[in-house]
């Protein structure tokens, strides 16, 4: 018996080494750590119980019979994220670069099966060279399961991926399909094909830091939702995204316990607005003052900043937040914002998370560019997201809110539940100006009447009373009470129910 355990201890040993001190080391030099030193990380200290240790390839071309490591490029398993469960798979570069092999590929499904059957979140952590060569289309069709398995488990539990290394060919589609991914800057990459490639078809010369480095997926792209600076940082950030997100699509948003007084007042939201409406202002202000803590964690924060996207707590309960920037833009909505921002309300609704709208949005961008890039569709998947939604929808206009901007943004019209304004809010077909020069373009050359009949217009329509008199305003609240209004609201709402006509899916415009 002593023997049979030293020799499980051994094979253990020689598993978890992967594929070598060597190679560890050279791991290491580049300034990563180790698959299994990312998941000791990522989970609750102790947690991790891993499966499939001793798994290894069964190819027998090129010379691959003679090449086997226990583990085979990936290491699976379960533990918990501050005591909830987490799936997590993470490729090993130091095992045969972390190529995807049938075997390696059948692991990975494993966790991903077993993670839907639990309705648990499941983490992946992505460091590798893509598909196999030496195994063809056998590793090819473990992609194929895997991609699969993405789809079934959208909507039902969290997907999570970690770019932090390599991660090319079919290895990108995988992350693609989940619901946030994250990067390490400088050291991680994705894309379809690699430089090489891209020189012999197109001549043209780039690095893969230029092809598909983190700065290029958080800023251009939007195929990344965040990057850091190290390993570190990213999978405790993780922890810290986990930490909002409900467990599946069924038990509701997590609650912590909460020491900030939801009855809170904040006077310097009374001054928040500048006299000039022209003149910019801080919408994070207003969200770091609503939620509880100061505590937000934002989605896509380096792409389309003229939107914010992201999740706070509000009594302890985690809360989507989607707010105009008047800083970026004049907080206008154009086509990258209105993708961000319909991806993030169809996140929060497919997992029944409560939705803040901070409205102050002039319009859509106009020009040629955005309208040959489509505008009009990347602008109907806001009004859709929105219009689908089922999950408790509060809006607050702060400022602007003018021509069809205004219903994109949760008005009442399309679904919001509970619809508040500032007494600063505007809320009209456009700015007074320009109404004005359409309305009275016969006294266009007359500036004493124009200044005149644009005091008018403003009197009449530049004020949120008009749209509280039609109802499509709920209340004028004053801007030092908005944390206890939303919260309140979110507490009556909180048990709401919406039922649809049967569909077998919808037809988002993407």
């Amino acid at each position: 018996m002593k023997d049979m355990l030293e020799r499980l201890e051994e094979r253990r040993a020689q598993a978890r080494l992967g594929g070598g001190t060597k190679r560890i080391e050279a791991q290491h030099a580049r300034g990563k750590l180790t698959a299994r030193e990312r998941i000791e990380l990522l989970l609750d200290k102790g947690s991790f119980e891993e499966f499939d240790m001793f798994v290894e390839h069964r190819s027998t071309d090129f010379g691959m019979d003679k090449a086997k490591i226990p583990g085979d490029g990936v290491v699976t398993g379960w533990g918990t994220i501050n005591g909830r469960t987490v799936f997590v798979f993470a490729k090993d570069f130091t095992v045969f670069g972390g190529s995807l092999s049938e075997a390696h590929a059948q692991k990975i499904t494993k966790i991903q099966d077993m993670a839907l059957k639990m309705r648990a979140p499941i983490v992946g952590l992505f460091d590798a060279g893509g598909a196999r060569i030496q195994e063809g289309v056998a590793a090819l069709g473990g992609y194929g399961e895997v991609f699969k398995r993405n789809v079934i488990a959208s909507g039902v539990i969290p997907q999570i991926s970690v770019i932090m290394g390599p991660c090319a060919g079919g290895d990108v589609y995988s992350p693609a399909m989940t619901d946030f991914i994250f990067m390490v800057r400088d050291r991680s990459y994705m894309f379809v094909t690699g430089p090489d490639v891209v020189k012999t078809v197109t001549n043209e010369t780039v690095t893969s830091e230029e092809l598909g480095g983190a700065k290029v997926h958080t800023t251009k792209s939007s195929v990344a939702d965040g990057a850091y600076d190290n390993d570190v940082e990213a999978l405790l950030q993780v922890r810290r995204l986990i930490d909002f997100l409900p467990t599946n699509n069924m038990d509701g948003v997590p609650e912590i316990p909460s020491f900030d007084d939801p009855a809170r007042v904040d006077d310097s939201l009374d001054t928040l607005i500048p006299d000039n409406p022209n003149k910019p202002y801080d919408m994070k202000e207003l969200i770091l003052k609503v939620v509880d803590e100061a505590d937000f964690f934002e989605i896509q924060e380096a792409y389309a900043k003229n939107i914010i996207t992201g999740f706070g707590r509000v009594e302890g309960r985690t809360v989507g937040f989607v707010a105009n920037q008047p800083m970026v833009l004049a907080g206008v909505l154009d086509a990258d914002a209105s993708r961000k921002a319909a991806r993030f309300v169809r996140f929060c609704d497919a997992f029944n998370i409560p939705i803040v709208t901070f409205e102050d949005v002039p319009g859509f961008l106009p020009g040629t560019a955005q309208e040959y890039g489509g505008l009009i569709k990347h602008g109907a998947k806001l009004l859709f997201a929105y219009s689908e939604a089922t999950v408790p929808l509060v809006t607050v206009i702060t400022r602007k809110a003018f021509g069809g901007a205004y219903d994109v943004m949760a008005s009442k019209h399309i679904g919001g539940d509970v619809n508040y304004a500032w007494p600063t809010a505007q809320i009209a077909v456009m700015g007074a100006k320009g109404a004005v020069e359409i309305i009275f373009r016969q006294d266009i050359g007359d500036a004493e009447k124009i200044a005149a009949r644009t005091k008018e217009y403003e009197d009449r329509f530049m004020s949120p009373f008009v749209a509280a008199e039609r109802g499509y305003i709920d209340e004028v609240i004053m801007p030092h009470s908005t944390r206890r209004r939303i919260a309140r609201a979110l507490a009556m709402l909180r048990h709401k129910e919406t039922e649809r006509p049967w569909k077998k899916h919808d037809n988002i415009p993407l």
